[in-house]
């Protein structure tokens, strides 16, 4: 009985210390964008020059130097891109996109839009 309560509580410590964990790090990151996008990929495909079918030769990093002027990117509500405005980030993507680099929307449910989202908001708090 003393050994099963022993592994009881140190299956709920180690259940509290990894919830913790993972709270302080989505603080650091701040969005939910980073739980279902890849923050790797996603600075990839913010440097490539042919994302999205591009066909410009910029790429989102040709306009937001290591992503300035995206660090609040994640708070906001509502956007202006090009004199449009836009309801979400992926929206605010979508016209990057079409009007700066010159290639087609991509679906905003899509594993790109998920990963290129998790990057921007993985720059909250960045200069």
């Amino acid at each position: 009985m003393k050994i099963l309560k022993i592994v009881i509580i140190g299956m709920m410590a180690y259940g509290l210390l990894f919830t913790a964990a993972l709270a302080v790090h989505e603080g650091d990151v701040g969005s939910a964008a980073l739980l279902s996008g890849d923050v790797e990929k996603g600075m990839t495909l913010f440097n490539d020059t042919k994302f999205a079918g591009a066909t410009s030769g910029k790429s989102c990093n040709s306009c937001h130097p290591n992503g300035k002027g995206l660090e609040k990117a994640a708070d906001k509500k509502e956007f202006s891109v090009m004199g449009k405005k836009q309801n979400s980030l992926e929206e605010a993507v979508n016209i990057c996109i079409e009007m700066a680099l010159k290639g087609k929307a991509i679906d905003t449910t899509s594993d790109q839009m998920k990963d290129i989202v998790a990057y921007i908001t993985s720059l909250t708090g960045k200069k």
